[in-house]
């Protein structure tokens, strides 16, 4: 008899959180495809997701957000709040990351010392494809053009660091 009281739960927070699993459906529905296909989530969620997008009529609609949320219960909500956080730039620790990122590229693209220093830290960095992308970086900066070779060199100097850190290499 305890053991049924301590595992009792209100229908009231029940109800609540089927309404939380469901809203967090409804939030996929407005991904792109290829974005849903990066979160992992499994076929038949992925599917529902991708007809409630082709639904026009608002009953019908109603019933696919009912379904995306049956199917919510049996999904963990983790990876998938996760990786929405990330995206909205809740994710701390992620936003810290991403300027030390911003803060090497500046260091880099003011002086050739800092690929030095960089290919110190981080050791299986392409030198070559960086100082490349250095230079086209300041070339476009020097000529107004837009920032092809900036945004490049960002991604770059994010792979590499985000592989240091995955192989416990250099955190700056």
């Amino acid at each position: 008899m305890m053991e049924q009281e301590d595992e009792w739960v209100s229908k009231t927070h029940m109800k609540q959180q089927m309404n939380d699993l469901q809203d967090l459906g409804m939030a996929l529905t407005k991904l792109s495809t290829d974005t849903l296909k990066k979160i992992g989530i499994d076929d038949d969620l992925f599917e529902a997701v991708q007809a409630y997008k082709k639904i026009t009529s608002n009953s019908a609609l109603k019933r696919q957000a009912q379904y995306i949320g049956r199917l919510m219960r049996d999904t963990d909500p983790g990876p998938i709040k996760r990786y929405l956080a990330k995206l909205r730039g809740d994710n701390a620790a992620h936003n810290a990351f991403l300027q030390r990122v911003e803060q090497a590229r500046e260091r880099l693209i003011a002086g050739d010392d800092a690929l030095t220093k960089f290919i110190a830290d981080y050791p299986h960095a392409d030198a070559g494809k960086l100082r490349t992308l250095i230079r086209n970086t300041r070339k476009e900066q020097e000529q107004n053009k837009p920032p092809k070779n900036f945004r490049a060199l960002f991604q770059e100097i994010k792979a590499v660091m985000e592989q240091g850190a995955e192989a416990g290499g250099a955190e700056e």
